[in-house]
Formats: structure tokens, sequence, C-alpha cells
């Protein structure tokens, strides 16, 4: 039988797992519904995120929901956007901006939430540690390398950059992106969240 999702939500919720090794203590942003269509795999809430609990409410979330053409109150509606990302909490910054997500959540949480989401279409697959856990062995070597070969991962993945403003000049030598890969991502999402 499977486990009750409001009841899986609320464990993730209350998961202090790593509460001692946090800077700011665990805080644990997921969102999600057993009717949501659309998952978006992220890397690890930033201290925006983490201040209001609320997925994506920063500037890269400004982003994102522009890349997919996707108003605010459609974005944060779990029965139809399903958010987890590799790590639950802030896990804190270092010299080239926040730290990895910790590796404690993927095995306490990530299956058991797959497994309540059987209506997802499309997983978009946003940064590197996204696509490296996701993936496995069909990541590239580069988070460059895997959003060029998109392709190979539909129907059910995309793997995107993160939109980080901090991904700038990513975005301005890989002009491909904007050209080839953002229209077939809002396409994608219409198209799944309007069935």
């Amino acid at each position: 039988m499977r486990e009750p999702l409001h009841a899986l939500l609320a464990s993730i919720r209350a998961c202090r797992a790593c509460d001692a090794v946090l800077p700011l203590g665990a805080r644990p942003v997921v969102q999600a519904a057993a009717s949501a269509r659309l998952l978006i795999i992220g890397q690890a809430p930033g201290s925006k995120v983490h201040a209001s609990g609320v997925p994506w409410s920063d500037a890269s979330g400004e982003r994102l929901r522009d890349w997919l053409g996707l108003e605010e109150r459609v974005f944060h509606d779990a029965s139809r956007v399903a958010i987890m990302p590799i790590g639950f909490c802030y896990p804190g910054r270092g010299r080239g901006g926040d730290l990895p997500p910790r590796r404690e959540c993927a095995p306490l949480w990530h299956a058991r939430l797959l497994a309540a989401l059987p209506q997802i279409r499309l997983t978009l697959l946003v940064g590197w540690h996204a696509q490296r856990a996701m993936l496995g062995a069909r990541a590239h070597p580069s988070l460059t390398r895997t959003v060029a070969a998109w392709r190979d991962y539909a129907p059910a993945f995309l793997p995107l950059p993160h939109p980080s403003p901090r991904n700038t000049a990513w975005f301005q030598r890989h002009a491909w992106f904007a050209a080839e890969v953002l229209p077939v991502l809002h396409a994608r999402v219409r198209d799944v969240l309007a069935a």
C-alpha cells in the first residue's frame, strides 16, 4: 500500500536529520500533491527560500518561472507542480556560493516521495546536482553537455542550468539554450499542465 502523501510531507517537513550541521538549522522545503503533473527537482533552497519556506521564492525562482511561462500562483499550486530539491534544507554558503545539497536527504526521502507522485509527466532537473543525482551514469560529465543533450532524456526529463543570476555568463556563452531549449520547455510545460 502506498504511503499517504500528507503523512510523508509532514515527516519531511519535520525532519531534523542534519539540524546540528546546518548553519541556519533545518527547515525542509517541499511542495507536492498526488495530482501534480510537473516535477521540478532543484539543488537545495537558498537562504531567502529558507527564510520564507516557499520554494523558489528568490531571483532564481523568478527566472525559472519566466522560463516555464508560469505565473507564480500556478507555479506554487501543489496540485499541479511538485517541487523536490536534492537537499531539502539550506546547506550554507561556501567560497563560490551556496554549498552543495546535503547527502542525507535523498536516501531518506526521494524514493518515497517519487512513489507518491504517480501523475508526473515531466521532470525538470535544475542544476548539475539534480542532473547527476537523477540521471546517474546517463548524465554527461558536465552540466553544459547534459543540457545540450536534452533530447536524449525526453520525454520524461528535461535538464536545465540553474537559473541563478550568478549564471548570467553561462547564458550569454550558450545562446543555443534560449534559442533551442526554452521554446521546447515552454511548450512541454504548457502541454503537461493542460492535460
